[in-house]
């Protein structure tokens, strides 16, 4: 890797979950490249993307490129989260479920967020929702343990979304792990 380039990731929201939000990952990482990101390479089917950009490249200047260019290819806008290889190693660090043998990583999911999240919103979703899942916000991150799975949480992204007043797209810790390993550089 070229010294003055670093490592990024960009985490699209709600794309292939569903019948109308189909992305090709050869297309999307077709896409980063016609906008001038190098070393692009996707991850699994649910919009993850590592490229290479110049050191003075803004996370939150790229996400709204990116975006812009995606609304352009595939006809259809949705949240895009950029995050450095130095923001990936801080939420790393930041988990609040390390070495709990307890907790399937699985479980674990990182909601990377638009924006952080006021405190009145913070306290908002605190409040409102007591169920089981232990809930921990670190600046543009969510970090939620569902000790009983994903798929019978009541704790939605809609719901998060709607309290935090900031949208979000979840990753698996395992996910986050790999993409971890894919922007160090």
């Amino acid at each position: 890797m070229d010294k003055s380039m670093t490592k990024f990731v960009s985490l699209f929201r709600a794309i292939n979950v569903g019948g109308n939000s189909q992305v090709k990952m050869d297309t999307l990482k077709a896409m980063h490249e016609a906008i001038g990101l190098s070393n692009v390479v996707t991850y699994l089917q649910t919009g993850n993307v590592v490229f290479e950009c110049s050191k003075a490249c803004d996370p939150e200047q790229l996400a709204g490129q990116i975006g812009a260019e995606f609304e352009k290819s595939f006809g259809f806008s949705t949240q895009v989260m950029v995050r450095s290889s130095a923001e990936m190693q801080t939420l790393s660090d930041k988990n609040p479920f390390p070495d709990q043998p307890d907790k399937e990583t699985k479980w674990i999911v990182v909601m990377f967020l638009t924006a952080c999240p006021e405190s009145a919103a913070q306290q908002a979703l605190f409040e409102s929702y007591k169920g089981p899942e232990e809930l921990f916000i670190a600046g543009q991150e969510l970090y939620i343990y569902y000790p009983n799975g994903i798929g019978r949480s009541k704790l939605s992204n809609t719901l998060i979304e709607k309290k935090l007043k900031v949208y979000g797209t979840g990753r698996n810790w395992n996910t986050v792990t790999k993409l971890l390993e894919m922007t160090r550089p």
